[in-house]
């Protein structure tokens, strides 16, 4: 796959999440966090949420759960419809019984690592999912600076898929901007999650184009 760009909504106003979904309709996806205040310091949203969000959203739901006890929760977000759900392997208990679930309700299954979780033990999983997600920056606040000591981690799981076969995608979360994107696409990532980068420009659209440019320029090396 070329590159995706997954706009965070986490940046957006939540009292208008309708208009601001389609602030955002150029975009490949729309990328949910799910919070609950224990796996991160943060509580943003749940399930009923997240599927009056999937009925309205012009484009699919990229659904990142920072929770603990993914095994339980995270199927229903796939029947509610997300196109794609992202657990995070620190809190899950049997990952691949996870994601095999999570195909079978008809989602993309993502597993996500926090900056200092090494991928290597995940590496021979990667049949099992479709998507990576490297952390570029510690997960529960938005606007965080993102972690070049990531990027080491992003170019070994790059290089893992590539001898692989597979068609698996990796999403870097965190700190992603016109600064940061293109260092991101050259180790290796495909999609990327910007969340202030996009809603705190006053023309999302263009900033989406801009980040899809100069992320397609730098993952094309």
């Amino acid at each position: 796959m070329d590159v995706a760009i997954s706009p965070s909504i986490l940046s957006a106003d939540f009292t208008n999440l309708e208009a601001e979904l389609h602030r955002i309709a150029d975009a490949d996806f729309a990328h949910v966090d799910v919070m609950d205040n224990h796996f991160v310091p943060n509580l943003t949203l749940g399930l009923p949420v997240v599927e009056r969000i999937v009925q309205v959203s012009p484009v699919p739901i990229d659904v990142h759960l920072m929770i603990e006890d993914p095994d339980r929760w995270a199927p229903g977000y796939a029947e509610a419809g997300a196109a794609s759900v992202t657990f995070h392997a620190e809190a899950a208990r049997a990952p691949v019984r996870l994601a095999r679930e999570l195909r079978r309700l008809g989602a993309r299954a993502g597993v996500a690592l926090r900056p200092a979780t090494p991928v290597e033990p995940y590496l021979d999983l990667l049949a099992e999912v479709d998507m990576v997600l490297i952390m570029t920056v510690e997960p529960g606040f938005g606007g965080q600076a993102f972690i070049d000591g990531t990027l080491p981690k992003i170019r070994r799981t790059r290089a893992a898929i590539a001898a692989s076969g597979l068609d698996v995608w990796v999403q870097v979360d965190g700190g992603v901007s016109t600064e940061t994107v293109e260092r991101a696409a050259d180790a290796g990532a495909n999609v990327f999650v910007a969340g202030s980068a996009v809603y705190g420009s006053d023309d999302a659209a263009a900033r989406i184009a801009e980040l899809r440019r100069l992320a397609s320029a730098a993952h094309g090396h």
